[in-house]
């Protein structure tokens, strides 16, 4: 039963979604015509029903990949907000590939290419405001009984007391709790909160025959956790949904906790690389592209930078510096120099070591001054990138006898270890470079490593060339 109605259910939003997807094509149709065009636009051609035809099911395709179409009650807009713009990209690239091999003359011209451009903006203002609008009709209709999920709660301890007020207060979910069923002998308690107890636990199957419910949250203290497999043992034999809590305080875990399955043992990663798998070949791929075309750019700026250099004092244009990336490997950075060449003390190896600097500081060059204050100094970096030693976007790379001082001093400094050094942060972008808190630097790199994703990378890279690379703190 429960199944059949979420089928219902999951048509009827496919059905939905994808009236307001043909709404959203045929906008932006109209609009890049309009523009282009001027004045009225004429009745849509075939060529035109066509194109938003091809479109339909690949966006609807693209929306059941990324998880819309799951049933999934206790799931936030801004999750479903990040599922929506996923599928919108991919969708929108695969779409304008079909244009191109199945409609090649509809692809062409001034009024197609402003389409394609206007379509993934349009297609997310569509689903967003469809969406928020679906979001708060289940509300109301849940708010009135309807759409309700009636669920049991196994467990009438502090834990399941504290399922049933959180299901409670967030009624937009549309979950109900319904009775208790206690993990104690049912003799001692008939009531828990202003529910029934129905039974113990070993008279789960009875309990669910008399009363029926949609599903079956399941909160167990600690001390009788070995009672689970018995539990779920009888569940196995009720056609109901099971949720499990697990007795553990929030506090004592990581807040990017990930789950993951091996041959069936569940296993908690509590401290990964965000950058494993298809992430990191993602991040690598735009280093390469990202750092070749801004070589391409600047090249010219840097050879002059070289050149001025030199004849200033005649001293070398760049340094190298030894420095920590990701798990903690060595490599040397490449800047360019900014202070008189005595000022760099040399290491055995040759290789230089600038002292910390201040402000007004006597030791940097007219040339290094103009360089600190846009950060020009920070371009020979792009090689580290194509070499592999850095990415674009990364917490900064760290001296090695800093960081032998700041793993005492700092707790959790060395999970910056966990990405690559970037030319450019999080934290770069909101202020925090030079003359600034270390603690909020690394608040702030924490906070981009636990939440890394692609777009956060673009959003950063966009914030910097927005912001400029001049800084009142770098000098």
């Amino acid at each position: 039963m429960l199944k059949e109605r979420h089928r219902v259910f999951v048509s009827l939003l496919i059905g939905i979604d994808t009236v307001v997807l043909a709404a959203a094509f045929a906008l932006a149709h109209y609009a890049a015509r309009r523009a282009v065009e001027g004045g009225e636009v004429a009745v849509f051609s075939p060529e035109a029903w066509t194109a938003i035809a091809l479109g339909l099911p690949i966006m609807i395709a693209c929306m059941a990949v990324f998880g819309l179409y799951r049933p999934r009650r206790d799931r936030s807009f801004d999750s479903e907000l990040l599922d929506i713009g996923k599928a919108v990209i991919v969708g929108w690239g695969l779409t304008f590939l079909a244009w191109q091999l199945v409609l090649p003359t509809y692809a062409d011209g001034r009024s197609a290419t402003v389409e394609v451009v206007v379509l993934p903006f349009s297609l997310a203002a569509c689903l967003i405001a469809h969406r928020y609008a679906f979001r708060l009709f289940l509300r109301t209709i849940r708010e009135h009984g309807w759409n309700r999920r009636h669920m049991a709660i196994i467990g009438t301890g502090r834990l399941g007391q504290i399922a049933c007020h959180t299901f409670r207060r967030n009624s937009w979910t549309g979950i109900n709790c319904a009775y208790f069923i206690s993990h104690h002998d049912t003799t001692r308690r008939r009531r828990c909160l202003d529910l029934s107890v129905r039974g113990g636990l070993d008279e789960i199957e009875r309990v669910m025959q008399q009363h029926p419910v949609d599903g079956v949250i399941i909160a167990l203290p600690q001390s009788r956790s070995y009672l689970l497999p018995g539990v779920l043992m009888q569940l196995s034999r009720c056609p109901v949904e099971v949720r499990i809590i697990p007795d553990v305080s929030p506090r004592y875990l990581p807040v990017n906790l990930a789950i993951s399955e091996l041959e069936g043992m569940p296993v908690l990663s509590v401290r990964q690389s965000p950058l494993s798998g298809y992430g990191a070949i993602v991040k690598r791929g735009v280093d390469l592209a990202v750092g070749a075309a801004a070589l391409l750019l600047f090249g010219p700026v840097m050879l002059l930078i070289a050149a001025l250099i030199r004849i200033e004092d005649g001293g070398p244009a760049l340094f190298r510096q030894k420095r920590v990336s990701m798990g903690g490997r060595t490599f040397d950075i490449y800047k360019f120099r900014t202070m008189v060449a005595q000022a760099v003390a040399e290491e055995p190896n040759g290789r230089g070591v600038e002292v910390w600097t201040r402000r007004d500081d006597p030791r940097i060059t007219r040339i290094g001054q103009w360089l600190r204050r846009f950060s020009l100094d920070e371009l020979p970096q792009l090689f580290n990138v194509l070499r592999g030693d850095m990415s674009l976007v990364g917490p900064r790379p760290e001296r090695l006898d800093l960081l032998e001082h700041f793993r005492e001093d700092w707790r959790g400094y060395m999970l910056r270890q966990n990405v690559k050094a970037g030319m450019t942060g999080w934290a770069q972008v909101n202020g925090l470079r030079g003359d600034t808190s270390l603690r909020k630097r690394l608040q702030y790199d924490l906070y981009y490593i636990r939440n890394w994703s692609l777009l956060f990378d673009l959003r950063i890279l966009f914030l910097t060339l927005l912001r400029g690379f001049r800084h009142p703190n770098a000098h």
